[in-house]
């Protein structure tokens, strides 16, 4: 050893060493690598463009709303079909129905005829004067008898068949009705979206003649509107329906190449996808929050008259699907993010990935141990491994993107199946093969 801890070494050899240290030096004094300044336009231009598709993704959930309404009639009847069960709904047409009737009754007048008759026939004083104060007390009687004849019909299997049965009809009318056209059953008349509730009266009709009440024989075909929709905007929703029937179809798939393109754009692909996902995830947070606040709008902006809860109940059946598809989209973006940050480096990543593949190698352990042979199956999976895995996400995105309506439930029962069938790709794979003694050797 020399006085420097060196060994004996020959001058090729020292030369290469000082070279070294002279390399070593030089890049301890440059400092740190200075970024290519082109990474920070891709860096802002991954970012706009994952802003874009958040934005757009938001568009392409109501767009598909808009079309499942408009276009699709079981998914229509779907969601108008609950309301004839329910109580704020049935209420409101029991009093609107009940009012027409009324209207055609005239219980009052009714009933002064019927006092001025009593009079007519010299009745005694007395016995006039008693019948005089009856009048109030056989006005409300009449008009409970229209009021519960009515209710029954209303809370009635019959007219739960009838309601959807009409609202099977006259879909094509309410589409017509929100692009501008009327109709006869579905009409758009002074801002407000309307069906006839004609059928109602006639049944009801017939129930009180059936209950002995004659006079209701005379009551004449009366088309009554209960409102489904009313807003002063409508001219402003007609439109923007009609764009989203336009490209709705198309929105979706833009809106997954704008945000793959954001990915592919960025220098660090895994921290991009985290953002894309976290992105669209705060798009679908904004459009839940923004339909509750338009909810409270809407309802303090209605005619006068209008049943508020009523009118809530049909709001809440309109953008039943929207509420889901915004919960199915952010499920989907979310788990995508978490998915690409357990990926990463960090530690909890690295100890999450550690913790399961040691889980499902000692369970594979105990069943090679227990006679199970992988043989070429395990050569197989630990070979095109990664091949594997990107087909079952390939498989799973497409049948999340396919699904018609997927919900929440589809898009967790999709994730579990998903995680189940990488445990057991992990499995499968014994880890590289131990060399032979040739080998070795």
């Amino acid at each position: 050893m020399s006085d420097s801890g060196d060994e004996q070494l020959s001058a090729r050899e020292r030369s290469e060493l000082d070279e070294l240290r002279h390399r070593v030096s030089a890049l301890e004094t440059a400092g740190p690598p200075q970024v290519a300044r082109h990474h920070r336009f891709r860096s802002l231009g991954s970012v706009l463009l994952i802003l874009f598709a958040a934005l757009l993704s938001l568009l392409a959930v109501v767009a598909v709303w808009a079309n499942s309404i408009v276009r699709d009639t079981g998914r229509y009847v779907a969601t108008v079909g609950p309301l004839a069960s329910n109580p704020d709904v049935q209420q409101a047409v029991t009093n609107r129905v009940t009012a027409a009737v009324l209207a055609q009754l005239d219980v009052d007048a009714l009933v002064k005829q019927l006092t001025d008759a009593v009079a007519e026939k010299g009745v005694p004083p007395r016995a006039a004067q008693l019948l005089g104060n009856l009048d109030k007390p056989i006005s409300n009687g009449l008009k409970q008898l229209v009021n519960s004849a009515v209710e029954r019909v209303v809370t009635s299997q019959a007219f739960e068949t009838v309601w959807v049965n009409a609202n099977r009809r006259v879909h094509t009318a309410l589409d017509n009705a929100l692009t501008g056209e009327a109709d006869s059953t579905v009409s758009l008349k002074n801002n407000q979206v309307t069906i006839d509730l004609g059928p109602i009266v006639a049944n009801v009709k017939d129930k009180l003649v059936s209950a002995g009440f004659g006079l209701a024989a005379k009551i004449p075909a009366v088309h009554t509107d209960f409102v489904v929709f009313a807003s002063k905007d409508i001219g402003k929703i007609k439109t923007y329906l009609r764009v989203l029937q336009i490209i709705g179809s198309w929105l979706p798939i833009i809106a997954v190449l704008i945000a793959a393109a954001g990915v592919y754009v960025a220098f660090n692909h895994r921290h991009a996808l985290i953002g894309a996902g976290l992105a669209i995830f705060l798009a679908m947070l904004f459009l839940g929050i923004a339909l509750t606040v338009a909810r409270d709008i809407y309802l303090n902006h209605l005619p006068p008259g209008t049943s508020e809860a009523a009118a809530g109940a049909i709001y809440d059946a309109l953008i039943k699907f929207l509420r889901a598809g915004v919960r199915a989209i952010a499920a989907v973006a979310l788990l995508t993010a978490i998915g690409a940050f357990l990926t990463g480096p960090s530690r909890i990543a690295v100890l999450t990935r550690k913790g399961c593949s040691r889980g499902i190698g000692a369970l594979r352990d105990v069943a090679v141990s227990a006679g199970l042979a992988l043989g070429a199956v395990g050569r197989f999976v630990h070979r095109f491994k990664r091949w594997i895995g990107a087909a079952i996400l390939a498989v799973a995105a497409i049948v999340l993107f396919t699904w018609n309506y997927p919900t929440t439930g589809v898009v967790v029962w999709t994730t579990v199946i998903v995680l189940v069938a990488l445990a057991i790709r992990e499995f499968l794979d014994p880890g590289p093969t131990p060399p032979t003694d040739a080998a070795a050797t």
